[in-house]
């Protein structure tokens, strides 16, 4: 009997890996067997930073294939999320050792998603087979006038949810019957963190910049007033560290209600909690203005917008959002991340030769 090729596909996050064995079946893939590791707040406090988890993870991700793999099951290769690199173009990145020293040790920014390299590697290095990235959050295809900011020392710069915008305008393409590369479309990612995107022609034109003027999520700040920022930086009261993570970690729903559990929002607004309801209705109102405005970008000519991500699945959230800007274009919902799928699908495409791949360092 033939063996089952799989591909192995690895999404580190900031409390969870979520880690998947997908069967390739001529130009689809399946999935096989997931799992979502939980690490809890007291485990994760003990490193002293994202890199000094990996051997932590590794053992939970060998402990997920060696419990989870088929009989008959042969690896070709491997995937793991992309991390917080310097600026690349969408695509598929086949890892080497200089990759993953760079998303260990000398990241852009400090996030779980650096060690999505390491951990592929590691696994392709024992199965003998090449690893990926694919679309990480540092794709940057913004055009020229969009990286205009009002400051020559402070251009506009990309970090946005590519891999899922890029794997849900794929699904309403085909729903749509249209080629990839003619879509038009705003995307929303809803998570911990936002994207809203401008997808045009099989590029990301244009995004809110995840990690700096994005509307406020269940715990970012987003897009605050500079003038009031600078003057906390200056004040005295904070050190850098603790700045940012007001910033990215304890902002948004967070800072406001004290909690990140948005279903615990969601019930609060049921039973009629009048503070809870204005931040929760300020969330979707910042959404809101910000996919107008992305439409803005491609002159309200779109195919339709689609929101996706874990909060995708808030039905109140996905109710007050459409009503709010159906008159913009048609709404189309692809709940959670799909990106462990997306992840197997893009490395599919690279070997049977549709895609290329590039290689680190990207230019």
């Amino acid at each position: 009997m033939n063996d089952i090729s799989i591909i192995f596909t690895v999404n580190p996050g900031a409390t969870s890996t979520k880690c998947a064995l997908y069967k390739v079946k001529d130009k689809e893939v399946k999935e096989l067997a997931s799992e979502t590791i939980n690490h809890p707040d007291e485990t994760i406090i003990q490193f002293k930073n994202v890199s000094s988890q990996i051997d932590y993870r590794e053992g939970l991700v060998r402990k997920f294939i060696s419990t989870r793999f088929p009989k008959r099951g042969k690896i070709i290769a491997c995937a793991g999320r992309g991390g917080m690199l310097t600026p690349v173009p969408s695509g598929a990145i086949k890892i080497n050792e200089e990759l993953v020293d760079f998303s260990l040790n000398r990241p852009v920014y400090q996030h779980a998603s650096n060690l999505g390299a390491p951990l592929a590697y590691r696994v392709a290095q024992t199965y003998g087979v090449d690893a990926f990235i694919v679309d990480p959050v540092s794709v940057d295809e913004l055009t020229p006038i969009a990286r205009i900011s009002g400051s020559p020392d402070f251009p506009r710069f990309s970090f946005v949810h590519a891999l899922n915008v890029r794997a849900t305008v794929r699904k309403l393409a085909e729903k749509l019957g249209k080629e990839f590369e003619e879509m038009k479309c705003v995307v929303v990612h809803l998570g911990a963190g936002f994207s809203i995107a401008a997808f045009k022609l099989g590029k990301i034109v244009d995004n809110d910049n995840r990690m700096e003027s994005a509307p406020f999520t269940p715990e970012r700040a987003g897009g605050v007033p500079p003038i009031p920022l600078i003057n906390e930086c200056f004040s005295g009261k904070y050190t850098k560290k603790e700045i940012i993570n007001k910033l990215y970690g304890a902002g948004g729903v967070y800072a406001y209600l004290g909690t990140k559990d948005m279903r615990e929002i969601e019930q609060r607004v049921k039973d009629g909690d009048e503070y809870t309801t204005l931040i929760y209705n300020a969330m979707i109102y910042q959404i809101c203005k910000e996919i107008g405005a992305m439409a803005s970008v491609m002159s309200f000519d779109i195919d339709g917008i689609i929101i996706t991500g874990g909060l995708a699945k808030d039905k109140i959230l996905i109710e007050k959002i459409t009503e709010k800007v159906q008159r913009i274009g048609n709404v189309y919902i692809y709940p959670g991340s799909n990106e462990n799928e997306a992840l197997a699908q893009s490395v599919l495409r690279v070997i049977r030769g549709i895609d290329k791949f590039m290689t680190w360092p990207v230019s």
